[in-house]
């Protein structure tokens, strides 16, 4: 996009908006990550800040952005002493999901380094972003050998490239900026706390607005510099402001009555750490400053606090973002001013109520109205995330079902969740990042070496070495030292962890609908679902019951999807086991075509009992062979309970070359051999996509 779009034409997201010129004030805020559907100009307002962002002072020829006031006394281009300095535009820097570790900390020329014994570094997307911002799209779906090295420049401010001995260290300080669909998946926690602030997105559902985007969007794509002039004059009104809040910034004064509220809050929100005390303070005082005030209000830390905890709280995976906002009244009410000046109901108290200001243009601490256009209304903070979800009666997937001949079910709620016993694929695969099965991978241990294809990347140091010695006479070396020719260079191999696809067949039948068990039944499922959440894998749900099975969610990385759908589940009828075997076989075919290097999982969760069509017994057998000539590495979850126990789910795990498993062995330490025998059962891997494509 040569042209951006300009900031202050965005429509409506205020709190978006907010928090990006929040960070604009004080960077020390620490970034923005900025959640929501696709569609909801999540990329675009990101993209605008660069040219509201103000201008930097750099080291002329510094390729690290040295400030010259105060340059880095370690920096690989320094020293800086009595360098001339240059005013440049404040750079966003994307950082790609694909981007490899030496795009991001930069390269080193190993061949350089060994036979000149010189650092020859080239500079990297970190040092690109130094006192600027760095803006990661999908930031959920990046490498986790990339969120480690984030993690660490985030946390000292500085990146350091280390490879056999030779190390270079540069600042890095940016702005961190992330935006996410939370429906392919959630970011792990310690880079969830490393995003100042957060923000829920969602499209509006008021036609006016709707109308309005589409009107500018289409004005912007048939004439952008036209569309951007128009605005050119808002922008200036917002750029002049971040300066002179910038400027105003250091006269802020943060109360001890607001610090106790910041505290009090963080406190009642049980959050972990110190980290959301220090943005929530930080956060009010830009606020303040935005709003023109050099006093701290509670109003800055009421919306501070809207945008700074809804990531930190403690919740569990499949409980909804957001803030208890009558919870967060209360807490600033009770630890608020004794003068009744925090009165919500008293509309001549001092700050007017919690609810009349900080986040709309009249409070003057949000965003202003845009020039020329009709007032956006914004949407009322966390109304999309405070729904609860509907109640089992209230669920149209609940209503009653049939089956051939059996009583009618609804759904059942699940039992509690609990930590899972791991389960892994067998052999050694190469596929996502993750954390469950064993992988060739780029980070790791290193388990050999071979010749590099292509650039090399790690360098295996003794390999190289044993490689050149042979030849040290021929290439005329005969004094200490080595030769090393580019021949005898060789690259690490290493071997960590991949993620997986975890397909789940869950028998919804009448032999499972008795709602004690079904409840455990569902339990269990979610406590793998969980499992699945923290090892990264994507997750599929197919069910089976009545006359077929059907697929309830498609292989996706959002194990909330896959909760929701768990949750409204119902039961009844027959017991289809050789349709649900089927449809799984066919997900997981279309599913190796799309993504051939994730191997998948396949946990059954059934009693064995086959009773659907003719020759129910007979069919399920053939199906379930079909999985183990392809070598589908699978789990059978064997829910069959009272004193007489046929032992049916065992034999179905036996014809998919699998294991069984009871619910109560899941529970983690209950069997230490569950791993084992998965990968005994199934030897090595069968590298089978081919074959199934």
């Amino acid at each position: 996009m040569t042209t951006p779009y300009p900031f202050t034409a965005v429509v409506g997201q205020d709190d978006l908006r907010l928090a990006l010129i929040l960070n604009a004030v004080s960077p020390a805020v620490g970034g923005v990550l900025v959640r929501g559907e696709k569609g909801t100009a999540k990329s675009t307002a990101v993209r605008a800040l660069s040219a509201l962002m103000p201008d930097v002072d750099v080291v002329a020829g510094c390729r690290f952005s040295c400030d010259p006031g105060a340059p880095d006394p370690q920096c690989p281009d320094g020293p800086h002493a009595d360098t001339p300095g240059a005013a440049r535009a404040a750079r966003m820097v994307e950082l790609p999901v694909g981007a490899s570790e030496d795009r991001l900390v930069g390269a080193l020329d190993i061949e350089r380094a060994l036979a000149e014994g010189v650092k020859a570094f080239e500079p990297g997307l970190l040092a690109d972003a130094h006192r600027g911002i760095l803006y990661v799209d999908e930031v959920n779906l990046l490498h986790d050998h990339l969120v480690d090295l984030l993690l660490d420049a985030a946390a000292m401010g500085a990146s350091y490239v280390e490879r056999e001995g030779v190390s270079v260290r540069h600042a890095a300080r940016f702005l961190l900026v992330g935006t996410m669909n939370p429906e392919e998946g959630e970011l792990r926690p310690q880079l969830l706390d490393r995003f100042g602030l957060t923000v829920e997105v969602a499209a509006s559902r008021e036609p006016e607005q709707r109308v309005e985007v589409v009107r500018r969007r289409l004005a912007y794509d048939d004439d952008p510099e036209t569309f951007v002039a128009r605005w050119a004059g808002a922008e200036a009104e917002v750029r002049e402001r971040i300066v002179a809040a910038r400027g105003l910034l250091p006269r802020v004064t943060l109360g001890d009555g607001a610090l106790t509220q910041i505290a009090a809050t963080c406190a009642a929100f049980e959050v972990d750490g110190m980290r959301a005390d220090i943005v929530m303070a930080r956060t009010a005082t830009a606020l303040a400053a935005w709003a023109g005030r050099t006093e701290v209000l509670a109003e800055d830390v009421r919306q501070a606090a809207l945008l700074a905890l809804p990531h930190r709280r403690r919740r569990n995976p499949f409980d909804a973002p957001g803030l208890d906002e009558d919870k967060l009244d209360e807490t600033l009410d009770e630890f608020g001013p004794d003068d009744g000046g925090s009165d919500p109901d008293d509309p001549d108290g001092p700050d007017g109520g919690p609810d009349d200001g900080g986040s709309g243009p009249d409070g003057g601490g949000g965003v202003p109205p845009q020039a020329s256009e009709p007032t956006e209304q914004p949407e009322p903070a966390g109304e999309s995330d405070g729904e609860s979800p509907a109640s089992p009666a209230e669920s149209p997937a609940e209503a009653p079902a049939a089956g051939a001949g059996g009583r009618q079910q609804q759904a059942v709620s699940a039992g509690d969740p609990f930590r899972t016993k791991m389960l892994s694929v067998p052999g050694l695969g190469d596929g996502a990042a993750g954390r469950r099965s064993r992988a060739r991978t780029q980070h790791g241990r290193t388990t050999g070496s071979t010749r590099p294809r292509g650039a090399l990347t790690k360098l295996h140091l003794a390999a190289t070495v044993q490689a050149a010695a042979p030849h040290q006479r021929a290439r005329g070396r005969s004094g200490p030292g080595l030769v090393v020719r580019r021949d005898d260079l060789r690259q690490a191999t290493r071997e960590g962890r991949e993620g997986n696809l975890v397909l789940f067949v869950v028998d919804a039948s009448g032999s499972m609908a008795a709602r004690q068990r079904m409840g455990a039944v569902k339990g269990a499922v979610l406590s793998l679902l969980l499992d699945a959440y923290q090892r990264r894998d994507k997750v599929g749900l197919v069910t089976f019951r009545g006359t077929g099975a059907e697929v309830a969610l498609p292989p996706t990385s959002s194990v909330d999807a896959a909760a929701a759908r768990l949750e409204t589940l119902p039961t009844g009828g027959r017991t289809p086991l050789a349709a649900g075997l089927l449809t799984a076989h066919e997900v997981l075919r279309v599913e190796r075509l799309r993504d051939p290097a994730r191997r998948p999982l396949m946990v059954v969760v059934t009693d064995g009992r086959a009773t659907g069509g003719p020759e129910p017994v007979q069919l399920a057998g053939r199906a379930a062979g079909l999985h183990a000539v392809e070598g589908t590495a699978s789990v059978v979850v064997d829910c069959e309970s009272g004193l007489v126990r046929l032992g049916l789910a065992r034999q179905l795990a036996g014809q998919l070359g699998g294991t069984a498993v009871t619910l109560d062995e899941l529970r983690a330490d209950a069997i230490a051999g569950l791993v084992k025998d998965v990968q005994s059962t199934h030897g090595t891997p069968n590298h089978t996509s081919r074959r199934a494509a």
